[in-house]
């Protein structure tokens, strides 16, 4: 062999072995200076969302009424009574039985005066409102699993990854909002 042929082995050797260390330490860099992301899943919430439903019904009131005490009807059914309690007997049994007749006629003439009322009535419609939840899923970033060294871990990120992430001085440089989990 010629001594340039030889010059020119060395020298390609040398120059081989020098590309190849700094390809490999090109690739120890790159993975000293990002994590491999082996998985990456969405992660949703649920929103519930308050709304009105409104919807019109027939509503049953009592009527005023103008005699809440109900003297009228004693009053009526009390003279009554006594008519009619007076038309028994004579004397003092005559008597008697006119009290009585007014005692007991003021009470049913307070009954019937109450029945009277309670049966008048009116129907209005009126508005009746419920609230009601609307449900809807809503993205709320990834869960992002990754290979740093011979280690496995994962992060909660705000954005997809991509195929890695950035080291800084041994830790993940996430985005402002990201959160690590272990």
């Amino acid at each position: 062999m010629n001594r340039s042929m030889m010059i020119g082995i060395v020298a390609g050797g040398i120059a081989a072995t020098a590309l190849g260390a700094v390809a490999s330490y090109k690739m120890i860099e790159d993975r000293q200076n990002y994590a491999q992301v082996l998985d990456v899943e969405p992660v949703t919430k649920t929103v519930r969302t308050p709304r009105q439903v409104c919807h019109d019904e027939m509503v049953t009131h009592q009527a005023p009424v103008k005699d809440p005490k109900r003297v009228t009807g004693a009053v009526v059914g009390a003279v009554v009574g006594g008519v009619l309690g007076n038309q028994i007997g004579d004397g003092r049994g005559q008597t008697a039985a006119t009290v009585a007749g007014a005692a007991a006629g003021g009470y049913a003439g307070s009954k019937i005066q109450k029945k009277t009322q309670e049966a008048n009535t009116y129907q209005a419609s009126e508005t009746r409102c419920s609230t009601v939840y609307d449900t809807t899923e809503k993205a709320d970033g990834y869960e992002v699993t990754y290979r740093l060294g011979d280690d496995t871990d994962s992060v909660h990120m705000d954005r997809h990854p991509g195929e890695r992430i950035p080291v800084k001085d041994g830790e993940l440089v996430l985005g402002e909002t990201a959160e690590a989990s272990s």
